[in-house]
């Protein structure tokens, strides 16, 4: 599918916020056609990135159709077989739950502890199994269409990415360094590394210097509050209605600090509008726009009242993002040449289902083909060893004419993906443009954010968002947190039916699995993509684990695991990007068979081979998960059988169940998605929905 008319985004939407009535801004934002001269990334001249505060990904969008959300249906398993959902202190289990109160999107929910300490114990060395006793109850708690709206409505209109990870498993400045920088000084050097706010002063590069020194334009849209300096906090003031918040955190580094009125750093940096004396929220975002002089690269920093930081309304940032929109709209000219990034900074403490990539901190946690150097944080007296990142997944949403059509994108990024994008646009192979303290894995495992843009045919009718205007806060005032308290019995969350149609991804990958004959499981993985992957590896039954592998574009990579019950089981499971799913099960002293599955996405073929290497005859079942359409066959020793499934009725994507069909006995699980270079559809498993949407792929 490479274009979306209004009639086919219709059928995948449904009926909903769709029919909502909106401002003329937001309608603007979508009809306003693209810049399309050249069909290519160099159509876009501007570029705005509105990094927003603390919500995780499932935290806002479980509840979405079409994402990987609490529908998801490869979601891992605990180590005790617990889906990853029921979360538990050894006491109380809780599963995500939607508190109890009537307008959750503009109620001033509790925050969850977001430190170093707290987030690596709720990650767990890739467990992701102590989030209640790191994060407390209220760290289950979601959201759903009806308390955000406009959220929801953005993701229905424009891009919104469910691999998007936030850089490092900590709080919002460290998260910040690596949007502004592409590290937080892991190597040591310029004060780092910093994993938490401390706001010391460092002195290593920063990407807007580079744009600086190439005569790239840009800029830091902000308040002053009470001033942007150390007597003023940098902007953090206790008016939450004005200032920055603190989140501008180029002002942590010395050659900000140093600079003076006339620098450059100084006047793109440090300047900023002044409410406090009678001046306007966005007065120089606006003036700008409408005078034709935004920069090529611009920051927005919102004041803490519209940062959705916790306890503070998601709503009242919601209302912040409109004012955004309604500049940039303003001027049509502008607005068919930017792209808006809006995203968050960390998830605070907040629940999400999927394990954030990581480095193998050595050959007992995985391998990697790519340089994993320092990618992991060795603890000192205060804070705990632990991988920097990536850290939990937050929301991503891609709001530009180039991404209209409600589409979801699934490739893994993080907040380095928005400097690459940069890069991408503005580089022109020029070497100092590279920013080099995006480490060699993180440019293997994250993407450049390119594969949400259509830039060749963007230009389609499509539909419309709900007004803001009542989002406006009602006074200046902080409110008392409201504290939710899980139901007493918990009931998993049902998210929306039906489909989104999703952006073609530049992965092909494959992992095989078998018994080593050793006492060990072998695990080959190779990679045949335009980008790298990091593979997640989870053992069911011997107690070790989990294992990362990355494997980069074009390399492969091989391990043997030790099979640790005493009785020969084993259980693994390798879990990739965009719902890939291995499964190997058994038993090294039961049935002995091959099964090994390579797929074709120009022909959307699956194709599974099945080889009986033991003595004795073996019956097994073939499950197709999306047809339910099953294939018994007996493979009599040292013969094999092929099968070969079409997965277009099932919109590209396949699982495939091969069991003997004993307790305990043989069993595997080939499940994922055939990428072929052209957009496609989300995974129908994900929550029952329509399956008319053959005819477009």
């Amino acid at each position: 599918m490479t274009t979306l008319d209004r009639r086919n985004f219709l059928r995948l939407a449904g009926a909903g916020a769709l029919a909502a009535a909106l401002p003329n801004s937001i309608r603007r934002a979508l009809a306003i056609p693209a810049n399309n001269s050249t069909g290519t990334i160099r159509d876009i001249e501007h570029i705005v990135v509105l990094m927003q505060e603390n919500r995780s990904f499932d935290h806002y969008f479980g509840m979405l159709r079409g994402v990987r959300g609490f529908g998801d249906p490869r979601a891992v398993f605990q180590r005790d077989g617990r889906a990853i959902w029921r979360q538990s202190d050894g006491a109380t289990e809780v599963l995500p739950y939607r508190p109890a109160v009537t307008n959750l999107g503009e109620t001033f929910l509790d925050g969850t502890p977001h430190d170093w300490n707290s987030s690596q114990q709720a990650f767990n060395h890739g467990e992701c199994d102590q989030w209640i006793p790191a994060k407390g109850t209220t760290t289950m708690t979601h959201m759903t269409r009806a308390d955000l709206p406009f959220h929801y409505a953005l993701a229905d209109a424009f891009t919104i990415c469910d691999a998007y990870h936030c850089s490092v498993q900590g709080p919002t400045d460290p998260n910040r360094y690596y949007m502004w920088t592409g590290y937080v000084g892991n190597d040591g050097t310029g004060g780092g590394p910093v994993i938490t706010n401390a706001e010391a002063g460092y002195d290593w590069s920063t990407y807007p210097e580079r744009l600086e020194r190439n005569g790239i334009s840009w800029k830091v849209y902000q308040d002053a509050g009470d001033g942007l300096t150390a007597g003023g906090y940098w902007g953090w003031t206790g008016d939450a209605y004005i200032g920055n918040y603190g989140d501008n955190s180029l002002l942590y580094f010395h050659q900000y600090q140093n600079s003076q009125p006339g620098d450059a750093l100084y006047e793109k940096a440090l300047r900023g509008t002044d409410i406090k004396s009678g001046g306007s929220l966005f007065d120089q975002f606006k003036a700008d726009v409408a005078n034709g002089t935004l920069p090529q690269v611009s920051w927005i920093v919102a004041p803490e009242a519209y940062s959705e930081h916790p306890n503070w309304p998601p709503n009242f940032g919601a209302w912040y993002v409109a004012q955004v929109l309604d500049a940039l709209t303003a001027n049509p000219e502008v607005w068919s040449k930017t792209a808006l990034f809006l995203t968050y900074d960390e998830n605070d403490g907040f629940f999400d289902h999927m394990p954030a990539p990581f480095a193998a901190k050595d050959a007992t946690r995985g391998k990697s083909t790519v340089d994993t150097r320092n990618e992991y944080f060795p603890g000192d007296a205060q804070m705990v060893a632990g991988p920097y990142g990536l850290g939990t997944r937050v929301p991503m949403l891609v709001i530009s004419p180039w991404t209209r059509g409600g589409y979801v994108d699934s490739q893994v990024f993080d907040h380095t993906s928005i400097i690459r994008f940069i890069e991408q646009r503005f580089g022109n192979g020029n070497p100092d443009l590279i920013e080099s303290n995006i480490s060699p894995w993180r440019r293997a495992v994250c993407g450049d954010l390119t594969s949400c843009f259509n830039f060749a045919t963007p230009n389609a009718a499509l539909p419309t968002l709900p007004d803001t205007n009542g989002y406006q806060p009602a006074d200046d005032q902080r409110h008392p947190s409201y504290v939710p308290v899980p139901p007493t019995q918990g009931q998993m969350p049902t998210q929306e039916k039906g489909l989104r149609p999703t952006r073609a991804l530049p992965y092909a990958f494959e992992v095989d699995g078998q018994p080593d004959g050793h006492g060990g499981f072998a695990l080959g993985f190779s990679n045949s993509g335009a980008a790298g992957a990091c593979f997640h590896v989870r053992d069911g039954v011997g107690g070790a684990g989990p294992w990362t592998y990355t494997v980069e574009a074009g390399k492969s990579l091989a391990d043997s695991l030790v099979i640790g019950a005493a009785d020969g089981r084993y259980d693994f499971s390798v879990h990739g990007p965009n719902g890939f799913l291995r499964r190997y099960k058994g038993n090294i002293n039961g049935a002995q068979v091959d099964a090994v599955l390579r797929r074709d996405g120009a022909s959307a073929n699956v194709n599974l081979d099945l080889r009986n290497r033991g003595s004795a005859s073996v019956t097994l079942t073939v499950l197709n998960g999306y047809s339910g359409a099953r294939n018994d066959v007996t493979l009599a020793p040292s013969h094999h059988r092929q099968f070969n499934f079409q997965a277009n009725a099932s919109l590209r994507w396949y699982d495939l169940i091969v069991s003997d069909g004993a307790a305990g006995g043989f069993r595997r699980e080939f499940a994922g998605y055939l990428e072929n270079g052209r957009d496609g559809v989300s995974d129908p498993a994900i929550a029952a929905g329509p399956t008319a949407l053959q005819d477009d792929l």
